[in-house]
């Protein structure tokens, strides 16, 4: 943050006069250094200044000056002597204590423009400083993105570099991985009011970014993936607003997580392209080849007797932690998974939507040929009730 009035008073050599005795006036930020000699400089500043003059055309009552400095949030006052006044005006000095505002004397000695030059200093040491904690904070990002839980680690990292909470989210808004103290339920209420249409018109795609505040809380949510279809989404809260660097760390977050997870969607893609070929293998009659196959990958083929399941491909991520799954070349909109009878009522379960049932076969062609075509039977009837 920009430099305080106490650290510029400290730096420079002034003496403060009044309005530094209440809590926090000397730890007020200054953003600037603006000098002015006008009777009333305000509609020239932003707030957060430190004005500098040498008095040329104060006298009689200063309390008017004083409270349009205070009412525009300028960070201090700094009375140059020696120039227009030998002493800092008493009137002003009365004005200030009243009125709560920095008053500090600047020395003969002290030129105006090296108060300014130095809090430029500060303030791009300052900018400096937070541009190389950005750096740092993606770095260690970037390590926990390789670890291997990839994108909690990066979740819990976030955390870490936010000063609050993190958390993963799929499609739906079901949470994944959250960090302790998450406020989740406000993100998947958001996400839900979006969904549902009540915040958009129809048709028009979900924000790049939410932004929720309330009393002691923001949260910033950002949707992952590649493609117009957001693939999940992940968030971060914080008691305070967060800061420039904190929204570039977060934005880099974002680009790790979809890195992640744009690498694993390619890596269980071309998993399926390889079970599709075993499959083929399996129909074929080659069953030493195909589990030969599956060998290196750290894959096995369910134990006889098997069951086989059939289901639309959006059934795949629920499936496939617990069966052998495969798209059928013949239809790439229906999916096949092959289980062992024994864990085939627990795996139906795990399934997302409607799925087709064969009876008990074994891996000679003909039978399985005939399992995944009674499957596939069973499945059209689920989905036509």
């Amino acid at each position: 943050m920009p430099p305080s009035l106490q650290t510029v008073v400290r730096r420079m050599g002034m003496r403060p006069l009044a309005g530094t005795s209440a809590r926090g006036r000397m730890d007020a930020v200054v953003r600037w250094v603006a000098v002015s000699e006008l009777a009333d400089p305000t509609p020239y500043l932003e707030g957060d200044e430190l004005l500098l003059t040498t008095g040329m055309r104060m006298e009689g009552d200063l309390s008017s000056y004083v409270a349009r400095l205070v009412a525009r949030g300028v960070a201090g006052l700094g009375f140059g002597v020696g120039v227009s006044h030998e002493h800092v005006p008493e009137a002003l000095v009365e004005a200030a204590e009243a009125a709560g505002l920095p008053l500090l004397e600047v020395p003969r000695e002290t030129p105006f423009i090296a108060i300014g030059k130095a809090v430029s200093e500060l303030l791009a040491a300052e900018q400096y400083e937070e541009i190389t904690r950005a750096f740092a904070a993606q770095g260690r990002l970037t390590r926990a993105a390789l670890r291997p839980e990839g994108m909690h680690a990066v979740i819990d990292r976030l955390a870490g570099e936010v000063g609050g909470w993190a958390a993963l989210l799929d499609e739906a808004g079901e949470v994944r991985h959250a960090t302790p103290g998450a406020q989740t339920g406000a993100v998947s209420a958001e996400l839900g009011r979006l969904r549902t249409g009540r915040a958009l018109p129809s048709g028009d795609r979900l924000p790049a970014s939410l932004a929720l505040s309330g009393p002691g809380e923001h949260i910033v949510v950002q949707p992952l993936g590649g493609g117009p279809r957001p693939r999940g989404f992940f968030a971060a809260g914080a008691r305070e607003p967060f800061s420039p660097v904190t929204h570039t760390v977060i934005n880099a977050a974002g680009s790790l997580l979809t890195l992640a997870m744009e690498q694993g969607r390619a890596q269980g893609e071309a998993g399926r392209r390889i079970r599709g070929a075993v499959l083929e293998l399996l129909l074929a009659g080659a069953e030493d080849q195909a589990r030969a196959v599956l060998a290196p990958l750290g894959g096995r083929l369910p134990e006889e007797p098997l069951v086989v399941l059939a289901a639309g491909v959006e059934a795949l991520d629920a499936l496939e932690p617990h069966a052998f799954t495969a798209l059928l070349d013949l239809d790439e909109r229906a999916a096949v998974a092959l289980v062992s009878e024994t864990a085939a009522d627990q795996v139906v379960s795990e399934g997302d939507g409607p799925v087709g049932v064969s009876l008990p076969c074994g891996y000679g062609s003909a039978a399985l040929r005939g399992a995944i075509d009674q499957a596939r039977r069973a499945l059209a009837v689920a989905v036509a009730r």
